[in-house]
């Protein structure tokens, strides 16, 4: 298989999803040339231009940091299309008309390099169709190419072949989607809406029409498929507000042009409700009113019984609270069937039709179940796909169920099951020896494309029975709070350290774990990975922290912070490479164990950050040490050497303000990881990499850093510099006399403690001064509310 190597790309169509595909291209580091028409008036880049100036007001944020904007050239089709020859791929993503796209295409063709792969992002148009409008050299290189709104978050990307398509081409595709930008890839049918959009609309409307015929509000329904049942917090009716009413009304449309022949056909039609609100120009989030809408700070929704707003309640009857309680999948169904309370046969109405649906038209739509449960796990972000739900509930007497309300006449269609549903002994479409294919009648495995081979463990389907961490490798120490084993049949060399808590906070069998861990690997092993699945570690155990000021055990917590800095020293000088591989959240103490790896792989999506303001506290894991050392590195390479001061503002504001990078990318900027750090797209590629990272540190004869003896300190002239910043915020109002205490408390363990400016002194000088500070702070009433106060609401306390 030849390799797809884009050097640069061009995406045709500024609009929302034009502009976003080339934002996550461009934080690849794909330079995008962007293209739309000419403006009428002024400067004929000023679609694409306005589109640019969008993108770095979007929440969230689609570009990685805003300098990546740099890489997205403007152009339009008047002026520019030349610069599609040095293009190694070029996306088209205009609207969904099958007549502009190929008025498009031919204008594109003549300029289009001999080996350009082009694609479309169209959202359900038949490819094969579009394929026709592009010269007979250019169709084995043209594929469909659906991202998922918004690009850079959402993990789906359907490809969908033509019959002209390369087989080859698709292969190099989807190998580059998976590793360089992350994508979770689905080979889809050419069907129209494809895998996700078929089914997860079919879904929307099925909600759509038992709301009305079990009477519930809007309200009501969104508590009840939201996270309740695995799906995510804006449920259905937020989520149609989200993605625009017009927008989901279009892709309805498109299915009842295009499925005539779908048994479901009398359903694919937008309500009348949702035709008015339309009309009314009321389409969701982007005009701030919709099914939802926000009066002041209430949430009001619309009551068809009323014909107007009220506010939102949408409780859940307690006797079905109770049932979704239930973790057992088949008595939780069995319940909800036999329970005559209208939200409970609700949800029964809904998960039938749509295992109902997807198993009628999996052939249809889908090489095999486990591409269509992905597809709703990655493009709808269901926690399980329609067959993984079915099979955990216990397929045959599920499968019973369905047909039987079938023949009732209780179903959406009266078309029966396939056969190969009802099968006698059936127990699901899951097996480890691969996923039913209802097409071709059999298991299918997983696709052997050397990059999955990337994946230790990747993302598994229920029933398919693949390896965990937890029970993989070997074991060489383990306590309460960390795992050190190998992945021999990997590297038996290099020794990966888990974390066991909760959340991966970090209490004391944590630290305790770490320090022998590392230890014990400097005797036994080449290098040790710091990984587990995500959060990396959402810092200190605050239960343990309050239970002992609550005993009043102050000394006992300094001892504590001694060992959680000698932990994080312990990361930073170890014998072996220490390389932390990081995937969401690692705040706080995991902020500060990733600032003392020698070196850090991490995933785009990773949130990092030294949060402890937010509690009352300063950074005490040697996070302010750190910090401080790195300032006086700095300002040595500078024209001033020694004058430490202009390197610590930025840093200040970082700590003083509890400020989280946003991105791997971002937290370079903040200076938590360092430009020769890895970034991987894919965090399913993150251990892999890692002990990749680690063998090469190994190989290459690693040496730790030595210990710095003689460290210039800002010391009393920055605290005073600070100090007069923090005056002003307060009298601002822009802080609390509290937090003013917090960040002057930051300010002087980053200076180095009340010393003369430009003292020289070591790491253990301030360790010892951001561990004092840190204790002082803990004992004043104010940290100790904010502490309980996020412990109870998982909020910060602002006082």
């Amino acid at each position: 298989m030849n390799k797809l190597i884009v050097k640069k790309a061009a995406v045709l169509g500024a609009g929302v999803m034009g502009a976003q595909i080339a934002a996550h291209l461009a934080n690849a580091n794909v330079p995008v040339v962007l293209f739309d028409l000419p403006a009428k008036e002024g400067d004929k880049n000023g679609v694409v231009r306005k589109a640019l100036d969008g993108l770095k007001k979007l929440d969230p944020a689609p570009l990685a940091n805003k300098d990546k904007l740099k890489f997205i050239d403007a152009a339009n089709y008047d002026e520019h299309l030349p610069l599609l020859a040095d293009c190694d791929l070029v996306i088209e993503a205009i609207a969904e008309r099958m007549d502009w796209k190929n008025d498009l295409y031919a204008k594109i063709a003549p300029h289009l390099g001999a080996n350009t792969v082009v694609a479309s992002n169209t959202s359900g148009l038949s490819i094969n169709t579009l394929a026709e409008g592009l010269p007979a050299a250019v169709r084995p290189r043209f594929c469909g190419i659906h991202f998922f709104n918004p690009p850079r978050y959402m993990h789906l990307v359907e490809i969908i072949g033509t019959q002209s398509t390369d087989a080859g081409t698709l292969d190099a595709l989807e190998t580059w989607l998976t590793s360089r930008l992350g994508k979770g890839v689905i080979r889809a049918l050419d069907t129209p809406n494809f895998v996700a959009n078929r089914i997860g609309v079919f879904s929307i409307l099925a909600v759509m029409h038992h709301t009305a015929a079990f009477g519930l509000g809007f309200d009501e329904v969104d508590a009840l498929t939201g996270p309740k049942i695995g799906r995510p917090k804006s449920a259905t009716y937020r989520t149609a507000d989200v993605v625009g009413l017009d927008t989901l009304a279009h892709v309805v449309k498109t299915m009842q042009d295009t499925l005539p022949n779908d048994p479901w056909h009398p359903y694919f039609t937008s309500p009348v409700w949702l035709q008015a609100l339309i009309g009314k120009g009321a389409l969701g989030q982007k005009t701030r009113c919709g099914i939802f809408r926000k009066q002041g700070k209430e949430i009001q929704v619309l009551d068809l019984g009323q014909q107007d707003y009220r506010t939102s309640a949408g409780e859940i009857a307690d006797e079905v609270a109770a049932i979704l309680k239930n973790r057992n999948p088949a008595e939780k169904f069995a319940a909800l069937r036999a329970f005559a309370h209208p939200q409970a046969q609700f949800l029964w109405a809904i998960f039938r039709d749509i295992f109902h649906y997807a198993a009628v038209q999996l052939e249809n739509v889908a090489d095999n179940a486990r591409d269509l449960d992905f597809a709703m796990r990655w493009g709808f972000g269901w926690a399980q796909g329609p067959f993984e739900t079915w099979q955990a509930a216990g397929w045959g007497e599920i499968a019973q169920a369905v047909a039987a309300d079938i023949a009732a006449g209780k179903a959406m269609s009266a078309t029966p099951l396939p056969e190969w549903a009802l099968e006698a002994g059936r127990t699901g479409v899951h097996t480890p020896f691969g996923s039913w294919s209802a097409r071709e009648q059999r298991y299918i495995d997983r696709s052997n494309l050397p990059v999955y081979q990337r994946q230790i463990f990747p993302e598994t389907v229920l029933g398919e029975g693949a390896s965990t961490p937890e029970k993989s490798g070997e074991t060489l120490y383990e306590n309460d709070g960390v795992r050190l084993w190998t992945l021999p049949a990997v590297d038996a060399g290099i020794g990966i350290i888990s974390v066991k808590s909760k959340m991966h906070t970090i209490g004391n069998e944590v630290l305790d774990g770490m320090i022998a861990a590392v230890r014990q690997a400097e005797q036994t092993l080449d290098g040790v990975v710091i990984w587990h699945e995500a959060p990396f570690a959402v810092g200190a155990n605050l239960a343990q922290v309050t239970e002992a000021i609550a005993a009043g055990q102050f000394e006992e917590l300094e001892a504590t912070v001694e060992k959680f800095q000698r932990a994080s020293q312990t990361l930073k000088y170890a014998q072996v490479p220490t390389v932390a591989a990081v995937q969401g959240m690692a705040l706080g103490g995991g902020c500060e164990f990733v600032m003392h790896a020698a070196k850090r792989v991490m995933a785009l999506e990773s949130y990092i950050g030294l949060v402890e303001a937010g509690v009352g506290l300063i950074p005490a894991g040697g996070g302010c040490k750190e910090f401080a050392v790195r300032a006086a590195d700095w300002a040595a390479q500078s024209a001033t050497p020694g004058e430490v001061f202009n390197f610590l503002q930025p840093v200040f504001m970082t700590i003083a303000m509890a400020k989280v990078a946003k991105s791997a990318v971002e937290a370079v900027d903040y200076g938590f990881a360092k430009p020769t750090d890895t970034i991987l797209f894919n965090a399913n590629e993150l251990l892999f990499v890692a002990i990749k990272e680690a063998r090469a540190l190994a190989d290459a004869g690693y040496a730790p850093p030595l210990m710095p003896r003689a460290i210039p300190v800002a010391g009393k002239n920055g605290i005073a510099t600070f100090e007069m910043m923090l005056v002003n915020m307060k009298e601002g109002g822009m802080i609390s006399a509290h937090d003013y205490k917090v960040a002057k408390s930051a300010a002087i363990a980053l200076c180095g403690g009340e010393v003369e400016t430009g003292s020289l002194v070591d790491e253990e000088w301030l360790i010892t001064v951001e561990r004092r500070l840190f204790v002082e702070l803990l004992k004043i009433p104010e940290t100790q509310a904010r502490i309980k106060h996020t412990l109870d609401t998982g909020k910060p306390l602002r006082n």
